[in-house]
């Protein structure tokens, strides 16, 4: 009940209007990876849901030939379907989607599109489209003027999502966006960012003021530093080439680290209207100073210690000598009430010794007096995999001594929520885009406070080629100095074997 009750303030709060029935969903881009692996995947969860508007249809469009069965085959070579319930449903998914082939920088493409969605949407008074941009960001801006030129409906209206990478500096960043702002308006434009959809960066504007008791601690009077990594177990793996166009800092730290930061350091908004959410991230943003070099640490992986995984210089498509970050931690500031003197630790790395990406909130020490050298709390949200919020707290180890032990207040999603599905990024993005809610896309004057924090840095590492990142072994935890890094900043981490999460092991003692 009180789940239904906050969608429903949700709804009539941010005064978003839902694409009405009959309406077209184009996904650009058609015959890539992103839109087999990602977009046609999540639109098969919206229609398993019943959440596409009634009568849709989904057309592709991309450079590829293809025929109708080649098109449905390659589309749905990523759909699960382990029933025969789900292959029916997709069935009837596929028999509502279609293929138009053409050029992207070309009318007659668009032309032929245009002829094509007016034959599916009939006699409709009002025509309803909705552009999602699968594409390379060299084809945005061509594409996005075509389709407002040639597809743009002459009654009713269109939504174009556009997938990141939004420019590799503020300069370019902000080409982008005169291109895009005399053609597409800014209500129009819906930049997707994939963590912004997932279910933990979702809920931490619930966790955060939905319960008195974050609020109280949630500053610099308590707070030591907060922690945002990203790890990955695997490296490029032949797709170096195009992993060294941008480096780990622009693929996901100035991204989708940054918008986990906004979230965590914003302040309380009006409402959950999307430009209320919105202006406050943009308020943490602007308190930011940009990136001082001597809070950054970068490396690039190299060969395992047993020999067995190669090192990022190995990838044949990784241009010789390159010094692209494969990992990287920056340490930034919030420079307001809240949070002055409290530093924020963005972690990314390729390689590395897991897969995780969590927040770690690090409280400071108790009073000391009664404890010596006892631990600090820390609040953890696993945003992935195996999502999950525990508290790390000081209690007594059962027994009868007053020794402490380490546990933990533990939210793991799927125990607790063993019947509920947590849905992708993707769908949820979608289904936001669908409905009109800005709330998860990023706003332009949000892009460009984010580009002028981190631009400086990277024209700096770009510009000075002595600058080489350090070396560390594929599978570790990333260069070997990084803890002292971490501890220069007043990180304490627990000494190796002080704390097993989930279960904390009592050797017999009393």
């Amino acid at each position: 009940m009180a789940d239904t009750i906050i969608t429903a303030a949700k709804a009539s709060e941010t005064g978003a209007v839902p694409l009405p029935p009959d309406s077209i969903i184009v996904v650009l881009g058609a015959s890539g990876d992103l839109a087999k692996k990602k977009t046609y995947p999540a639109l098969f969860g919206l229609y398993r849901y019943g959440l596409l508007p009634k009568n849709v249809k989904i057309v592709g469009y991309a450079r590829t030939k293809m025929d109708d069965a080649d098109y449905k085959k390659r589309i749905s070579s990523y759909i699960k379907t382990p029933t025969e319930t789900t292959e029916t449903q997709l069935t009837e998914f596929l028999a509502m989607t279609s293929y138009v082939s053409g050029q992207y920088d070309q009318d007659d493409g668009f032309i032929a599109l245009t002829k094509h969605m007016e034959e599916l949407e009939g006699d409709v008074e009002e025509r309803h489209r909705l552009f999602y941009m699968a594409l390379p960001p060299n084809v945005f801006t061509p594409v996005a003027q075509h389709l407002k030129k040639n597809c743009y409906p002459k009654s009713g209206g269109a939504r174009i999502i556009i997938e990141k990478p939004f420019g590799h500096d503020l300069a370019s960043s902000r080409e982008l966006q005169t291109a895009l702002q005399p053609i597409w308006t800014e209500d129009e434009i819906f930049r997707i960012d994939h963590y912004l959809g997932k279910e933990m960066v979702k809920n931490i504007l619930i966790l955060r003021f939905g319960n008195e008791f974050f609020g109280a601690a949630w500053n610099k009077n308590h707070v030591s530093s907060v922690q945002i990594t990203f790890k990955e177990p695997f490296g490029t793996e032949g797709r170096g080439g195009y992993f060294d166009q941008f480096g780990i800092i622009r693929d996901v730290m100035q991204n989708h680290l940054l918008q986990v930061l906004t979230m965590i350091a914003m302040e309380r908004p009006v409402s959950f209207s999307a430009e209320d959410i919105r202006d406050e991230k943009v308020r943490v943003l602007r308190a930011m100073p940009i990136i001082d070099p001597k809070n950054v640490v970068i490396g690039q992986y190299d060969k395992s210690l047993d020999g067995t995984k190669p090192g990022y210089q190995d990838d044949d498509t990784v241009p010789k000598g390159s010094r692209c970050p494969t990992f990287a931690a920056i340490v930034m500031h919030i420079k307001n009430d809240r949070w002055d003197g409290v530093p924020f630790i963005l972690k990314a790395g390729k390689a590395l010794d897991g897969a995780k990406v969590e927040v770690r909130v690090q409280f400071k020490d108790v009073t000391s007096g009664i404890f010596k050298d006892i631990p600090r709390n820390e609040l953890v949200l696993r945003i992935q995999p195996d999502e999950s919020v525990y508290l790390k707290m000081n209690t007594k180890l059962p027994g009868l001594t007053m020794k402490t032990s380490v546990t933990e207040l533990d939210l793991t999603y799927k125990r607790r929520f063993s019947d509920l599905k947590i849905p992708e990024a993707y769908e949820a993005l979608i289904l936001d885009a669908i409905n009109g809610d800005h709330s998860n896309f990023v706003r332009d004057d949000e892009l460009d406070a984010s580009w002028k924090i981190f631009t400086p840095l990277l024209h700096y590492l770009d510009e000075n080629t002595d600058i080489v990142p350090a070396r560390y072994p594929y599978g570790s935890r990333g260069p070997a100095f990084l803890d002292d890094f971490l501890a220069s900043y007043g990180y304490a981490r627990e000494q190796e074997g002080m704390y097993q999460w989930p279960t904390t092991k009592v050797n017999g003692n009393l």
